[in-house]
């Protein structure tokens, strides 16, 4: 029988501008090495799904950071510190892309990583991760999941987010794994086609697939939109995208 083990537990890891900020880290036990994910939170916050998800993917062999983008809005239950989040105009584009760097520089210094990245995000996260990718050289594979607000119209742009990810297209940097669904609202099919569009206009590596039946965050087994086929689909499809990219 094979030995399985791994550790799991909260850290301090230096984010934007070196500021300390939480992070979940897990593992496989053991020397390694082993290819680093970056997982970036959703608009709910820093929640038991994606605690289960950094597990999950040191289940399958991964070492995994879940760095936490609202430390700086204090401690408490994760639904009132997105609330307080959303109340200030959400997290600033730029603290986390500073954020997610010291998160990729931590994973890459550790002693069993094998030198290779993968970023993963959803919802909002998605976004950031889109958004990350244009904006380093530092990572190896992103998927995107779900990824909302990636286009964005005049109107919707704020001090916070003041550039639609999709201009910086150009200078997205690793290959991308993009996961949506049809019955999606934010994004729209018609705006993850326009995001298509920019990738093969700039002549970037991309795998785009689009779910029947299947709206809005459909990997969340705690929640209405949970939809069992398509995410166990999903699953696979990152799985082997990751794989594909991150071998040493």
């Amino acid at each position: 029988m094979k030995y399985e083990g791994m550790i799991a537990e909260t850290v301090s890891i230096p984010g934007n501008k070196g500021e300390l900020i939480s992070a979940y880290v897990a593992r496989p036990l053991g020397p390694g090495p082993f290819p680093g994910i970056v997982l970036i939170h959703h608009a709910p916050g820093w929640d038991e799904w994606y605690r289960e998800a950094t597990r999950k993917f040191a289940h399958h062999g991964y070492a995994t950071v879940s760095h936490n983008l609202y430390h700086r809005a204090g401690e408490g239950s994760y639904d009132d510190v997105a609330a307080k989040v959303r109340a200030s105009g959400g997290v600033p584009d730029a603290q986390v892309i500073g954020d997610t760097e010291g998160a990729v520089a931590w994973l890459r210094a550790q002693s069993y990583h094998n030198g290779k990245v993968g970023v993963l995000g959803t919802c909002s996260g998605g976004r950031h991760a889109f958004l990350f990718a244009c904006h380093t050289k530092s990572i190896d594979a992103i998927a995107e999941l779900w990824g909302g607000r990636v286009v964005m119209s005049k109107e919707e742009l704020t001090a916070n987010q003041p550039t639609a990810p999709i201009e910086f297209t150009n200078s997205l940097s690793c290959p991308i794994l993009g996961l949506f669904g049809k019955d999606d609202k934010n994004p729209t099919p018609e705006q993850v086609a326009l995001h298509e569009a920019e990738l093969k206009k700039c002549g970037k590596q991309y795998e785009f697939h689009m779910y029947d039946g299947a709206g809005h965050g459909f990997f969340y087994y705690d929640r209405p939109m949970y939809r069992l086929e398509q995410a166990l689909d999903g699953w696979k499809k990152v799985f082997a995208f990751f794989s594909k990219h991150l071998a040493a």
